[in-house]
C-alpha cells in the first residue's frame, strides 16, 4: 500500500530528492504525505493532507527550506488504515522529544496492547495510527543505541511492516521489513530505500532486496542483519534492466491510457519466454496432484480464466481461489500439490500468505509476476516474469493481459502443443496492434458519452469470457465509480435480470466459439426487458445497440475482449472527471490484509 522512500548521500539535496521519489510512488497511496529531513542535529518534519503530486517544489517557500544542507531524509505517501486522513495521522511520526522519525507501511496487529503499555510508561500519542507505537518503542530503548533500539522495538511487533528510521543523534539510515516490500538502491557513495524501484530508477539500476525479518543499517555502506538470529548477512547486487522511460507518462495524459496502449508490445514480450523453462513447468503441472491458481482482485479473475483455459486446452482440472479465501482450502494442499500464484507486484499480502502455507506443506510454488526479485519471486520454486514493465496506474491493464498470455501458453504446453499456443498468441498480439488506433479510441469515447450518466451497468460472458465479465466489472468500478456487476450469462434468469430496466447498459462479451449462440440468447433476454446491449464481438449482431469490434482470436479471446472494456473504463473516468490513475480508496500494491 503506502509508498516509502529514503535517501542517504552527499551528492544531492536529500529533502528534494525524497519528495521527487514520493511523487513517483504516489500510486501506492495518496491520502496524505510527509517528509522528515535531518539538518545539523535536528529532525525537521513537513506533512500535508492530499496528493503529493500537487506539491510544487518551486513554490515551497515557508514550507520546506531546500537551501539547508541535508544528506539524510525519509518520506511517506499514505493509504490510510488506522486513523482518518489528517495531518496528525500522516507520516513521518516523531518520538516525544523529536529526536527520532519513522515512516511505516503495513499494519501492526498488536498495536493496541503496545500502546496501552507505552501510555502507562508516560508516553503521549498525537495520532490515531498504529505506527506511532513503533517510534515510542524505539525511544523507550534508545539507551541501547539506535540500531539495537530498532532491533528491540521490532521484536515486539506482530503483523506486516516496512519501517524506515532516522535520528538527530546518529547519521545513519535504518530499515526493517516483514511482509511489506523494501528495496535498497546502491549508487556511488549514495543509497536509496524505497517500496518500489521506479522511485530511484533514474539514479541507479543496482539494487539489493530486503527479505522478511531482515534489517539494513546504512552508514558509509549498507550492513544487513537477520532479525531472528542477529547475524550479519551478505546481499548480492541485482542489475535492473527496466527502461526508466517506461515509468514515466511521456506524451500521455494518464498512466492508465499509456499502459493500455502498451499492450501492442507487452503481450509479445510476455510470450517471449525460455522454451525449456516453460516445458519444465508444464511437466511439473502434469505431475502435480492438485494444482491451485491463487490471486487477488484482478489477478484472481486471471486465475479463474486460467482454470477455464487449462480445462479447455489441456483437458486438465486446475483449481482457482482468491488469496484471501485460500485459508478455507489449505487442507487440500499436500507435498504433491503445485500452487500457481499470480501477482503484478509480487508483494500481495494475501497471496504471500497462501504461498507460506504451501511452502510449509512442502508443495511446489510457481509465481507469475511482473517484478523480478519481489517477495513472491524469491519464495518460489519457479518464476515467470511477464515482462510488462512498470505498471503505475492502480487499475491493472497490461499486466492483466500479459498474465493471461502466460497462462494460455502454459495450458498449451501442458497439452503438448506449445508451438500452436505461441502461434495463436503471436497472431493475437498482432491483431491487438491493429486494433489499438485513434479511430478505435474515438468509437469507445462515443460509447462512453452515451452511458456516462448511468449509475449501474452489467457485463455478461460465458466460458472463457465469464471471468472477463467479472474483470470488466472491476475495471468499471475502479475508475468510473459506476456500479457494475459481472455475471455468467446463463445466471441472469436466476435473479440478476430483475435489475434490468429501460436503457440499462449491459455489455455482452461474445466470442466466436461454442458459447456464442447461448450468450447472444442471454443478451436477447436483457434486451427484451429494455436493456441497452453493448456487444464486444468479432461480428456485429442485430441484438447489439452498440457494437465494439474485436479480433477473432480463438482461445486468446479473453485477452482481446478485455481491452475495449479497459478503454471504456478509462474514457468514462475522464468524462466523469475522475483520476483514472488514482481511484478513490484504492492503492496499487495491496500489502496489507
Amino acid at each position: 500500500m503506502c509508498g516509502i522512500f529514503a535517501y542517504k548521500g552527499s551528492k544531492k539535496n536529500a529533502t528534494e530528492l525524497v519528495i521527487q521519489g514520493l511523487k513517483k510512488l504516489e500510486y501506492r497511496g495518496y491520502d496524505s504525505w510527509g517528509v522528515a529531513y535531518k539538518t545539523d542535529s535536528k529532525i525537521n518534519v513537513y506533512k500535508e493532507v492530499g496528493k503529493i503530486g500537487s506539491f510544487d517544489l518551486q513554490n515551497a517557500e515557508g514550507k520546506i527550506d531546500f537551501s539547508l544542507p541535508c544528506s539524510l531524509a525519509v518520506g511517506h505517501s499514505r493509504w490510510a488504515t488506522h486513523g482518518g486522513v489528517t495531518v496528525e495521522n500522516a507520516h513521518p511520526h516523531l518520538s516525544s522529544d523529536n529526536s527520532i522519525a519513522i515512516v511505516h507501511n503495513g499494519i501492526i496487529e498488536n498495536y493496541a496492547e503496545l500502546k496501552k503499555d507505552l501510555i502507562n510508561k508516560g508516553y503521549k500519542f498525537k495520532s490515531e495510527t498504529d505506527t506511532e507505537v513503533i517510534v515510542h518503542l524505539i525511544h523507550d530503548n534508545i539507551k541501547l543505541g539506535l540500531t539495537d533500539a530498532v532491533k528491540k522495538a521490532i521484536g515486539y511487533l506482530h503483523g506486516r511492516y516496512a519501517v524506515l528510521v532516522i535520528s538527530k543523534d546518529e547519521n545513519i539510515l535504518i530499515a526493517a521489513r516483514r511482509g511489506s516490500p523494501l528495496i535498497v538502491g546502491s549508487g556511488e557513495k549514495e543509497f536509496f530505500i524505497a517500496s518500489d524501484i521506479p522511485a530511484f530508477l533514474e539514479y541507479t539500476r543496482k539494487v539489493m532486496y530486503l527479505d522478511d525479518n531482515q534489517m539494513v543499517v546504512i552508514n558509509d555502506r549498507p550492513e544487513f542483519f537477520d532479525l531472528e538470529t542477529g547475524k550479519q548477512i551478505e546481499k548480492r547486487i541485482v542489475e535492473i534492466n527496466w527502461d526508466a522511460k517506461e515509468a514515466e507518462k511521456g506524451e500521455f495524459p494518464h498512466f492508465m491510457i499509456k499502459e493500455i496502449m502498451e499492450q501492442k508490445e507487452t503481450i509479445s514480450r510476455a510470450i517471449n519466454q525460455d522454451e525449456d523453462k516453460i516445458l519444465k513447468i508444464a511437466e511439473a503441472i502434469k505431475k502435480a496432484y492438485g494444482t491451485y491458481l491463487i490471486g487477488c482482485g484482478t489477478a484472481g479473475k486471471v486465475c479463474l480464466a486460467g482454470s477455464y483455459l487449462f480445462a479447455k486446452i489441456a483437458k486438465r482440472h486446475v483449481n482457482s481461489a482468491f488469496g484471501s479465501e485460500f485459508p478455507s482450502l489449505q487442507d487440500f494442499i499436500t507435498d504433491k500439490s503445485l500452487m500457481i500464484a499470480v501477482s503484478q507486484s509480487g508483494e500481495t499480502a494475501d497471496t504471500l500468505e497462501a504461498i507460506e502455507v504451501a511452502k510449509k506443506k512442502n508443495a511446489k510454488v510457481l509465481s507469475i509476476i511482473n517484478v523480478e526479485g519481489s517477495s513472491m519471486d524469491r519464495m518460489s520454486d519457479y518464476s515467470i516474469n511477464i515482462k510488462a514493465g512498470p505498471e503505475k496506474a492502480v487499475a491493472s491493464t497490461k499486466a492483466t493481459t500479459s498474465q493471461l498470455a502466460i497462462l494460455t501458453l502454459l495450458a498449451y504446453a501442458v497439452a503438448g502443443k506449445l508451438d500452436e499456443g505461441k502461434i495463436l498468441l503471436v497472431e493475437a498480439a498482432s491483431k491487438i496492434n491493429d486494433m489499438l488506433n485513434p479511430r478505435y479510441e474515438e468509437r469507445i469515447k462515443t460509447l462512453a458519452e452515451k452511458i456516462m450518466n448511468h449509475e449501474s451497468m452489467y457485463v455478461i460472458g460465458k466460458g472463457l469470457n465469464y471471468p472477463m465479465a467479472l474483470e470488466s466489472a472491476i475495471k468499471l468500478q475502479e475508475v468510473s465509480y459506476i456500479h457494475a456487476e459481472g455475471f455468467a450469462g446463463g445466471e441472469l434468469k436466476h435473479g440478476p435480470i430483475a435489475l434490468i430496466s429501460k436503457d440499462t447498459p449491459c455489455i455482452a462479451i461474445v466470442a466466436n466459439d461454442e458459447t456464442k449462440h447461448e450468450i447472444l440468447g442471454n443478451a436477447m433476454e436483457v434486451k427484451a426487458r429494455g436493456g441497452y446491449i453493448i456487444g464486444v464481438s468479432p461480428e456485429n449482431n442485430e441484438i447489439f445497440d452498440f457494437w465494439i469490434k474485436v479480433p477473432d482470436a480463438g482461445n486468446a479471446s479473453p485477452i482481446v475482449n478485455i481491452i475495449p472494456v479497459q478503454l471504456l473504463a478509462y474514457q468514462l473516468a475522464v468524462l466523469r472527471k475522475n483520476n483514472p490513475d488514482m481511484p478513490r480508496n484504492l492503492a496499487k500494491s495491496v500489502t496489507v490484509k
